[in-house]
């Protein structure tokens, strides 16, 4: 079924998709709409199931998801963006490049990779979604909220910690096991980056082992016109964490990093 996507949007200018981390929503990129709205145009829609957007009866699938970002386009009347995502948000975005990539003026992948989930991954995915749908969000907040967040922030911000715990509560079960067995279900994407005709910004918390710098490094290395970034004191959800040098490293990417052609929507 088609799912129309709960966006927030602020700023005008050139079109910038974020997409959100798992299982969060939309609501992580409140510090990016400020930060970024006087440069461009942030749009920051709710991937199906989470925040705002309906989860469809659809098999889970990242091609999916990717599909309702195009459509989301469609309906703001975009014809070319520049498309991003953490983590979740990554995947998702990858395969936007792998589908759409006539859409695309210039793409950036935090805290996420390119290689498939090895099987002991899957496994584990499936384990996560089959007890969030019989138990609720305990499994949650007890395997995945700690590894979200570095331990710079865990000392220091408590407020922020705070803050992502209260997103990954109201996570929907049925959007969260849905999400875990798109994930699973996810390709290898070196050959989508390798084809990139458009520059890549790649972001990794320094302190992030879920999707390690060493990963993000591969990523940027893989791509014809990719850049790094690493976010010092910031693990997993380096936007959240840290959103001023995030917003820091996108501004710069968008100023310089994208092709002067690609700086002129149309």
């Amino acid at each position: 079924m088609v799912v129309q996507l709960y966006t927030r949007s602020a700023g005008t200018g050139l079109p910038v998709v974020l997409l959100h981390a798992f299982p969060l929503s939309s609501a992580m990129w409140l510090a990016q709409r400020e930060g970024l709205a006087g440069s461009c145009r942030v749009i920051t829609p709710d991937l199906r199931g989470f925040g705002g957007s309906r989860l469809g009866d659809d098999e889970p699938s990242v091609d999916l998801m990717a599909d309702d970002v195009a459509r989301l386009l469609d309906a703001e009347g975009i014809d070319r963006a520049v498309v991003g995502g953490l983590s979740m948000g990554g995947y998702v975005t990858m395969a936007f490049c792998r589908r759409h990539p006539e859409r695309l003026l210039g793409v950036i992948l935090a805290d996420t990779k390119a290689g498939p989930d090895p099987q002991p991954a899957r496994d584990n995915r499936e384990r996560i979604a089959r007890a969030v749908l019989s138990d609720g969000s305990d499994v949650l907040l007890a395997e995945v909220l700690p590894a979200l967040i570095g331990p710079t922030t865990k000392e220091r911000r408590a407020m922020v910690f705070g803050r992502v715990k209260g997103l990954v509560q109201s996570a929907p079960p049925g959007a969260v096991a849905w999400a875990q067995r798109a994930m699973a279900g996810r390709p290898d994407s070196f050959d989508t980056l390798a084809a990139l005709e458009v520059p890549l910004l790649v972001v990794v918390g320094e302190e992030d082992e879920l999707a390690t710098p060493a990963d993000a490094e591969a990523m940027a290395r893989a791509a014809s016109d990719g850049r790094l970034e690493i976010i010092p004191k910031a693990g997993h959800l380096s936007a959240v964490e840290q959103p001023e040098a995030f917003n820091a490293a996108v501004a710069e990417f968008l100023s310089t990093g994208l092709a002067e052609e690609a700086r002129s929507p149309g």
